[in-house]
């Protein structure tokens, strides 16, 4: 049986078997998956009411307005269905050949063709005439129906969210699932490893680390958990802590002692007392390994965070040591 709690493993650029994908991950992409049959159609006077002014309440509904004779309708269409289809469901295209169907054309008011309505809400809210770039298009488009959604960066600000909140479980299935449908996705690596890291999972967090490239550890995202493996491999060698108290207790003096137990409390989750520690020494002995005591409290902050209350605690109190 495995140990690993999450269940899922990594392979960078290789296949990954990770849980299940999230809700959140897989919304994005229903509407993605939509056909074109299912986004383009053509009208009738009839149909008009269901296929554009019911419709509209759903998503917008754009109107291509067109007759068989007309040169510029025939560069439109084709350009307008591809913006469609690239749009992924955020809206539709309904076309109505005026030719045979004049009566919406006429009480819309439209002298000229091509002429495009979108309706939103069953209601025409915008439009323009003739034939536009497809730039235009895609821009018009997108001011109707949103920017287009990323499941992939939802799913990892939900995942860092519950992360924050203490939820490493939730969240590593949340990363997995980002894994599972983009292996070379480094912040979801990242945040898996340091999911395992919270769960006090060393070995699967540095395991995370050795299948990547070596470059792909500059990224930024890697950064907490590339200092938190080496606080841990610092404290694997730091040796018993009720020895290292007796050493104090023997002699106030012994930074090194001092330093070693302040590593140990921040591996024990007590970052009071780890900060208090190496504030202890920059007040005692600011020259203890060349100021190591302030270097390592800024490497701790780091770790915790900005707004962690140990952060702001200590800060505070280095700043008055500093600068007093």
């Amino acid at each position: 049986m495995s140990n690993n709690p999450y269940e899922t493993s990594f392979g960078y650029g290789a296949q990954t078997t990770t849980p299940a994908a999230s809700p959140s991950l897989s919304a994005g992409s229903s509407a993605a998956g939509a056909t074109g049959g299912d986004l383009i159609k053509d009208t009738t006077t009839a149909s008009f009411a269901a296929d554009v002014v019911r419709e509209s309440r759903n998503q917008p509904v754009l109107v291509d307005f067109w007759a068989p004779w007309c040169g510029p309708c025939k560069q439109l269409t084709p350009i307008l269905e591809r913006a469609v289809k690239a749009a992924g469901g955020r809206v539709k295209l309904v076309k109505m050949n005026i030719d045979e169907h004049p009566s919406i054309a006429g009480q819309l008011g439209i002298q000229s063709i091509p002429a495009v309505f979108a309706f939103v809400n069953g209601q025409p809210v915008d439009g323009f005439m003739g034939a536009l770039p497809e730039g235009e298009i895609k821009a018009f488009i997108d001011k109707l129906g949103g920017e287009p959604q990323d499941p992939v960066a939802d799913a990892l600000a939900k995942a860092g969210e519950l992360l924050a909140s203490g939820d490493a479980s939730a969240a590593a299935q949340l990363f997995g699932a980002v894994l599972q449908h983009d292996p070379d996705n480094l912040k979801a690596a990242a945040g898996l490893a340091e999911c395992y890291l919270a769960a006090d999972d060393i070995e699967h967090a540095r395991a995370i680390l050795d299948q990547l490239p070596p470059e792909a550890l500059d990224d930024p995202a890697f950064a907490t958990v590339r200092t938190r493996l080496k606080l841990a491999d610092e404290i694997a060698q730091l040796g018993d802590d009720a020895a290292l108290q007796a050493r104090l207790d023997a002699d106030p003096n012994d930074h090194q002692a001092r330093f070693d137990l302040a590593l140990i409390a921040n591996a024990k989750g007590d970052r009071q007392t780890a900060a208090t520690l190496l504030l202890d020494i920059i007040k005692r002995d600011r020259a203890f390994d060349d100021d190591g005591a302030r270097r390592k409290l800024l490497e701790f902050f780091d770790v915790w965070g900005g707004k962690d209350p140990a952060t702001r605690d200590a800060r505070r109190r280095l700043s008055s040591l500093l600068f007093s």
